[in-house]
């Protein structure tokens, strides 16, 4: 569908928000990669995206998700401790050498 070009991070992220529901995780999926694509969104994360750096949330995607996760108040605390969480706390489990297999 994506032609294999979403974070796997994104997607165990989402599944986990949808309890692991397939068809809650797609349509958050497709809603957020529709969000995404839109460059005003892209500016509101560039604005914060040393602040995300800085608490070591260096998965761009997460930290995008965790903005639209707010702005459509699916998250009440802050996007910044979303990412956090989802990043350091849980521990996002796939790496960079993850993506190289995917080519």
């Amino acid at each position: 569908m994506w032609n294999h070009s979403i974070d796997f991070n994104l997607i165990f992220t989402i599944l986990k928000i949808a309890q692991r529901k397939i068809d809650k995780t797609i349509a958050l999926l497709s809603i957020f990669e529709t969000w995404k694509l839109q460059s005003n969104n892209i500016k509101k994360y560039e604005k914060n995206k040393k602040e995300f750096i800085e608490k070591r949330c260096c998965n761009h995607d997460i930290n995008l998700l965790s903005i639209f996760l707010k702005e459509k108040e699916v998250i009440r605390h802050a996007s910044i401790e979303f990412a956090k969480a989802y990043t350091i706390n849980d521990g996002i489990p796939f790496v960079e050498k993850d993506k190289n297999r995917q080519q």
